[in-house]
């Protein structure tokens, strides 16, 4: 079963600047208020194949989960992805230069494997509940990226 969770928001600076917030996972504790830590696994930088463990706070409560660039062009797009406890996440912003700035979108899917009957019920009665606190925290982490990005111009 996929879920897939898209918002998108302008914000009053550059690509370069963008792109310069959202690639700086050391910085992701200071600038997104839902990360509390992040610890690299490999990478100094952001490319492809760099990775590092993420914690943060979802539904009231903290997690930590393996993340891993899959993708990077730069101030163009990039990939995230993930996998955990049997499901896989994907997780794709877009930069779109505007008038204004930048637009930048983020796409979040998950997919999880082959589900059993309890599972598959909980996950139809649980699922838009998941949806909107998903749709409200991919919300808040681009309202974050725009605070840091135009302060940074």
């Amino acid at each position: 079963m996929e879920q897939r969770i898209e918002v998108s928001r302008n914000i009053a600076a550059p690509p370069s600047a963008v792109w310069r917030v959202l690639t700086a996972l050391d910085e992701a504790p200071i600038t997104l208020r839902a990360v509390k830590a992040v610890e690299r696994l490999d990478g100094t930088g952001y490319e492809v194949g760099t990775r590092w463990r993420e914690t943060r706070v979802m539904f009231g409560q903290s997690a930590t989960e393996e993340m891993q660039v899959a993708e990077a062009d730069p101030e163009r797009r990039t990939v995230v992805v993930a996998e955990s406890r049997g499901a896989r996440y994907r997780t794709v912003f877009d930069l779109t230069p505007s008038a204004g700035g930048t637009d930048l979108s983020v796409e979040f899917s998950g997919e999880s494997g082959p589900l059993g009957a309890f599972a598959q019920l909980a996950m139809t009665l649980f699922a838009p509940l998941a949806k909107r606190a998903t749709r409200k925290a991919l919300e808040q982490d681009l309202a974050d990226i725009a605070a840091a990005a135009e302060r940074a111009g």
